[in-house]
């Protein structure tokens, strides 16, 4: 008896264990999204320089800026109202000393963030009671 009751939690554990790797590791939730060289090189910045300390993407974050993940389009695409920010900063965001290569990488970054959705969701109700997410269908040209 003591052997079947172990024969039976391995085999519950071992479909746990397989049932987490394939959730965990698929991709088809959010496919094959990847970020260019200069944006890949804004995040960086974007890392090194601690900025989710406190704004969000996503709405994850600190809380003291504001949410950045459609900044650029809630900016209307003014990349040089953006550059300037990054180095003059406002109210406590500090004042970075960014070169012009480094405010088109992060300007890259915060652009190619923004062609991957709204945040918050934008939704609508529909008559049948269905609530319908709003996603973005087109992307930026240079």
């Amino acid at each position: 008896m003591k052997l079947s009751y172990k024969m039976f939690l391995c085999l519950l554990l071992g479909l746990f264990v397989i049932y987490n790797f394939k959730i965990y590791t698929t991709k088809s939730d959010y496919g094959n999204i990847c970020l260019s060289d200069q944006a890949l090189k804004g995040e960086t910045l974007w890392l090194k320089h601690n900025c989710h300390a406190c704004h969000q993407l996503y709405g994850l974050g600190g809380y003291l800026g504001p949410d950045l993940t459609n900044i650029y389009s809630l900016r209307k695409k003014d990349t040089i109202y953006l550059q300037n920010i990054f180095n003059s900063g406002i109210g406590a965001m500090p004042k970075f000393r960014f070169n012009n290569t480094e405010k088109k990488q992060l300007t890259a970054f915060f652009k190619e963030i923004d062609q991957t959705g709204y945040y918050p969701n934008q939704a609508t109700l529909e008559a049948n009671g269905a609530l319908k997410l709003r996603y973005k269908d087109t992307l930026y040209e240079e």
